[in-house]
């Protein structure tokens, strides 16, 4: 008769799995919480204590960590292991099903005590994982309730074994730097990064067809940027960083928002009381740029949504639900990549770059700030509601723009939209100029988001010959005042938000 061992924490799966091993009459041992929740399905159970001669102890601390055990485990299919494991009347372990304390879960919580903290790391569990990974030519580790087998003949591929074995060691050295980090940041040192990333896609190539290229996530199994792609062919480098753009800048926005991207770079941006009404001013904004571009909504997609795309090709759309109608209408486009993203899928804290020789990090940046200074209208014109509506949404979306990035918008009270974006560019009067090309006519009574300040007054005398009537900037240059007489002089409203969003 064959013997696992379960102990889990996250209880997924683990009765039917259980079932299954009880059914080809495995011997089934366990611990705990463990050995409670199988008797209660009404299964047999050894628990850990019959097995060592032992009670748990210290509250539990003290389970699974005997030579009973761990022997059971370690023991190789020889003669002479088998002799030893007899000897001391003893049995092999031939599975292993472990998962371990939420450690890194509970510490996320910032009211979480360092006494409590501690309570969460797990030993005997890190100990039965690498024990059962180490002899994984006889021995079956399983540490995700995602890799429970649907038939246990697969327990007998040694080469399936030596895979639950790698990701055993990848669980256990993950959990020990969540630990390691942890206590570091106690000291008030910079922790240490230690990235375990998945190979999730083989891309067919990167930026440009002789680049190789490949896509991680951080779990196995991990979809593309957490979601899942529901229609057209896998997603390539280009339309992941694109998306990655636009659902970052969608992310954003509170209410319902539309973001278009081209080459990683919003071309129009639209926020509406419903999605199917932004759909096409966020369209508007540049249409040429939006031919092959990638569209975002942080809201289901439905029929109307679909109606204002009219005959324009898109290369992806990201929403967190399309409905069955406008899945319907969408499939007819055969070139459209669909993918869904749930908005439980959150955003990362930080960002890495790699530069040469090594790598950046920094917080992500966002208007959520604990403590941003308050708005400052520094001309003597106020600005109109209608314009600060345009302003506060301006000021929202021009985040995203690679700077020096300049945005033009306008408002009518409900839906408000860009009508030109320049970004990208070594100075900021060249994108006030590209910013104004794109709008064309529309810069006219338009307002202007610029994410750090005018260093000269030129940008501002540029505004104005546009038909700009408000404008939004950080300030904090040495010529603020040279800049605030030019917006008084030309009878512009002008908003210091003293925080920058540049985006190189």
């Amino acid at each position: 008769m064959k013997t696992a061992l379960l102990s889990v924490w996250d209880k997924t799966g683990v009765i039917e799995l259980a079932q299954k091993l009880a059914d080809a009459d495995w011997r089934l041992v366990a611990s705990g919480g463990t050995a409670r929740t199988l008797r209660a399905a009404g299964l047999d159970v050894t628990e850990v204590r019959q097995i060592t001669g032992e009670p748990e102890m210290f509250d539990g601390r003290v389970k699974t960590l005997h030579p009973a055990i761990h022997a059971g485990l370690l023991a190789r299919d020889t003669e002479a292991d088998r002799a030893d494991l007899a000897a001391r009347g003893w049995e092999a372990i031939d599975l292993v099903v472990v998962n371990l304390y939420p450690f890194e879960q509970v510490v996320a919580n910032p009211e979480t005590t360092l006494a409590e903290a501690i309570e969460n790391i797990d030993i005997g569990g890190v100990a039965l994982l690498r024990a059962a990974a180490k002899n994984f030519v006889r021995v079956t580790v399983l540490s995700d309730p995602g890799d429970y087998p649907e038939d246990l003949f697969t327990l007998e591929d040694e080469a399936y074994r030596q895979r639950m074995a790698r990701k055993a060691f990848i669980t256990t050295a993950r959990y020990d730097a969540a630990i390691q980090d942890y206590f570091t940041a106690l000291e008030g040192e910079p922790e240490t990064l230690q990235l375990t990333l998945y190979p999730a896609q083989t891309l067919r190539y990167g930026e440009n067809p002789h680049q190789s290229a490949a896509y991680y996530t951080l779990q196995p199994g991990g979809g593309p940027m957490g979601g899942k792609l529901l229609q057209g062919k896998p997603l390539s480098y280009n339309n992941l960083l694109d998306l990655d753009c636009a659902w970052n800048a969608v992310y954003n926005f509170e209410g319902t928002a539309v973001v278009v991207v081209k080459h990683a770079s919003p071309c129009g941006i639209a926020s509406a009381p419903y999605v199917g009404q932004a759909i096409a001013p966020a369209i508007a904004s540049d249409p040429v740029s939006a031919f092959g571009s990638v569209i975002a909504s942080n809201q289901t997609i439905d029929v109307e949504f679909v109606m204002g795309l009219g005959d324009l090709f898109v290369e992806c759309i990201a929403a967190p639900y399309i409905t069955e109608n406008a899945l319907k209408l969408l499939s007819a486009r055969k070139n459209l990549r669909l993918l869904q993203i749930p908005l439980n899928v959150l955003p990362f804290e930080y960002e890495l770059r790699s530069v040469f020789g090594g790598f950046l990090r920094q917080q992500i940046d966002g208007e959520n700030l604990a403590e941003a200074p308050a708005w400052r209208v520094v001309t003597k014109r106020q600005p109109t509601p209608e314009e600060m509506n345009a302003l506060k949404f301006a000021w929202k979306a021009v985040q995203p723009v690679k700077s020096n990035a300049i945005l033009l918008a306008h408002s009518d009270g409900e839906i408000n939209f860009t009508v030109g974006i320049g970004g990208g560019q070594p100075n900021r009067v060249d994108c006030v100029r590209i910013a104004g090309e794109r709008a064309g006519e529309r810069a006219a009574g338009s307002v202007l988001a610029s994410d750090a300040f005018f260093p000269f007054p030129d940008g501002v005398q540029a505004a104005a010959e546009l038909g700009v009537t408000a404008i939004i900037q950080p300030g904090g240059s040495v010529r603020d005042e040279q800049v605030i007489a030019a917006a008084d002089e030309l009878g512009l409203a002008m908003i210091f938000t003293g925080v920058r969003h540049f985006r190189h």
